[in-house]
This record gives C-alpha cells, sequence and structure tokens, in this order.
C-alpha cells in the first residue's frame, strides 16, 4: 500500500510540472518569429497576404496569444492535445505512432550502456591500477568526448558504406516488405547502429561511475568485515560492493532519462529513424505548435515516469531507503 501511495503522490506533484512545461513551451514557441502559415506560404512559392490571413483565422493563430494559451489548458484539462497543424490529425494519434521506434531505440540504448557500462566499470574497478584499467578508462574517456552524431556518422561510414553489414537509414527495408520473424530480424539490423550510437556517451558515464563508486564502497567497514570472515570474492563484489555501489548508477540513469530522449532527436535525425526524435525535428521546422507541445508534454510524463521507476529500484536495492 506504502508503494501505491508513493507512486500517487508523484504522479500529483507531476501535475503542476506538466502545466508549467505546457505553458513554457507555449510562450517560447509562440514568441519565435513566424508561424504554419508562413511555412505552408514558403513551400507553395506564394505569399497571398488574403490566403496566409484566412489560414490564420482557420487555425486559430489570428487570436490573442492569451486566448490561445486558455484554449490550450482547456484542452489539456480535459487530456485533448488537439490538432496538427501539419497532418491535420490528433496529436495524440500522431505522437503514438511514433512512440514505439522511439521506445525500442531508447530502451536498447539503455539496456546497453547500465549492463556494458557497469560490467567495464566492475571489472575496471578488480582490476584498478593494472594496463586493463587503463585501456578501459581510455575508451570510456574517448566515448564520452566524441560528439553523438560524430559517432553516428564513424558508424555509417565503416559498418555501412565500407564493409556493408548494416543499413545506413529507416527502421525497416522499404523495398523488401516482411513479416514476422523476418520483420523482426530486418528491425534489428536498422536497430544496431542507432542504438550504439546513442549508448556511446552513456556507456561512459556508467563506466566511469561504477569503477569509482566500486573503489569507494570497497573501502566501508562491512565490505572488510566480509573479507575477514572469509567469504569467496565473487560473493564480496557481487552482494556488498556491488549492490551498493549502484545506487549512484540508478541515481543517474533516472537523470539521464530525459537526456537520452534529447539525444535520439539527433541520432534519428542522423539515420532518419521514424520516431518521436525525427517528429519533433519536423514540428520544429514546420511551426507546428500543437504537435511540438504534445511531443514536450508527453516525453516529460515519460521522464517522470522514469524517476519514478528508479525511487522504487531504490529500495529494492537499499531496503533502508523509505518510500515517502
Amino acid at each position: 500500500m506504502s508503494y501505491l501511495i508513493f507512486v500517487g503522490r508523484r504522479l500529483l506533484h507531476a501535475i503542476p510540472l506538466l502545466i508549467a512545461i505546457a505553458v513554457f513551451s507555449f510562450t517560447v514557441l509562440h514568441a519565435s518569429r513566424g508561424d504554419f502559415a508562413d511555412v505552408v506560404s514558403a513551400e507553395s512559392g506564394a505569399a497571398d497576404p488574403a490566403v496566409m490571413r484566412e489560414l490564420r483565422k482557420s487555425l486559430g493563430l489570428d487570436r490573442p496569444a492569451v486566448a490561445q494559451l486558455f484554449d490550450h489548458g482547456i484542452r489539456l484539462l480535459a487530456f485533448d492535445l488537439g490538432n496538427s497543424f501539419r497532418y491535420d490529425r490528433p496529436v495524440f494519434d500522431v505522437i503514438y505512432e511514433r512512440m514505439f521506434p522511439t521506445l525500442l531505440l531508447t530502451t536498447t540504448s539503455a539496456a546497453i550502456s547500465i549492463s556494458l557500462g557497469v560490467s567495464l566499470g566492475v571489472f575496471a574497478a578488480i582490476k584498478r591500477g593494472s594496463i586493463v584499467d587503463d585501456v578501459i578508462s581510455v575508451i570510456s574517456l574517448v566515448a564520452y568526448a566524441t560528439p553523438i552524431f560524430w559517432t553516428g556518422l564513424l558508424l555509417i561510414v565503416v559498418f555501412s558504406a565500407h564493409l556493408a553489414w548494416l543499413p545506413t537509414s529507416g527502421m525497416t527495408d522499404a523495398a523488401h516488405e516482411t513479416e514476422g520473424f523476418a520483420y523482426m530480424r530486418d528491425v534489428l539490423r536498422h536497430l544496431v547502429l542507432p542504438s550504439l550510437t546513442l549508448s556511446s556517451v552513456y556507456l561512459a558515464i556508467y563506466t566511469r561511475l561504477t569503477r569509482a563508486s566500486m573503489l569507494e564502497v570497497a573501502g566501508f567497514d562491512h565490505v572488510r568485515t566480509a573479507h575477514a570472515k572469509g567469504l569467496p570474492r565473487h560473493k564480496v563484489v557481487i552482494r556488498h560492493v556491488l549492490r551498493n555501489a549502484l545506487l549512484p548508477v540508478v541515481t543517474m540513469a533516472g537523470v539521464q532519462a530525459g537526456a537520452l530522449l534529447g539525444g535520439a532527436v539527433l541520432v534519428e535525425t542522423v539515420f532518419a529513424w521514424p520516431g518521436v526524435g525525427r517528429l519533433t525535428y519536423d514540428a520544429v521546422f514546420q511551426r507546428d505548435y500543437p504537435l511540438l507541445t504534445g511531443i514536450l508534454i508527453s516525453t516529460s510524463f515519460l521522464v517522470v515516469a522514469v524517476n519514478i521507476v528508479v525511487d522504487l529500484v531504490y529500495c529494492l536495492l537499499d531496503p533502508r531507503i523509505a518510500i515517502r
């Protein structure tokens, strides 16, 4: 029951946060120059003032910003994100179609970065001061210092252009329609490069954080007591050192949930991955205000949900941490 109360309380706390995000995004977007009517006129090659006035009137863009914000708030209270200017469809439907590719990309990248980063960090801490520790530290430093877009382009050049092992863009091969197991294999082949690109920076962070946390916990009294009792080294490392060392890693995973979604915008653009990140990129240039606001609110809710899960994982790793 305490867990349910905790989750419900955190969700209630998220409501004013989501309202603030909606107001902030609406204000920033409407303060920028240009709107959807300007985009349409630029694409058509004509800028008839009468046509643009009529388009703005039909979309409600000719109304005062305060009135638009009020209507937008009323729709949000009714769980209505509005209609997209570009797609002329409900924003929720447009985001829902693109959410699965983004969740597939981000969860795969998070799994790779956390699992591999923690493993390398533990190995580096165990081999402290050795050549293995130095190699892992150098690799993690290079991965952290390399921009994501450069990593993506480098992987495309090596594994797609030179070796021709993996596809360069998209989520599936548009030239060959597949289904069943063949479809899953096609998606996995297209997923390799984007997920490796997105996970590269975070893998380096988790590696260095795990190594530092392992070395710190290894000096605690309960670890020395476990060694003094004659417990095998692998049991001491797993039960007494790693379990406590994972708390900062879990904290970082929750904090970087938003950064992971932000990095997906760049990665999905480089690899033409049909997710919410690419949709965000298009919505910015198309001045699709309802769609962009809906994306910001949806991703913010996902970040809040991830941080709630992180707090619950705390209690599993260390029952002494009470949920309030």
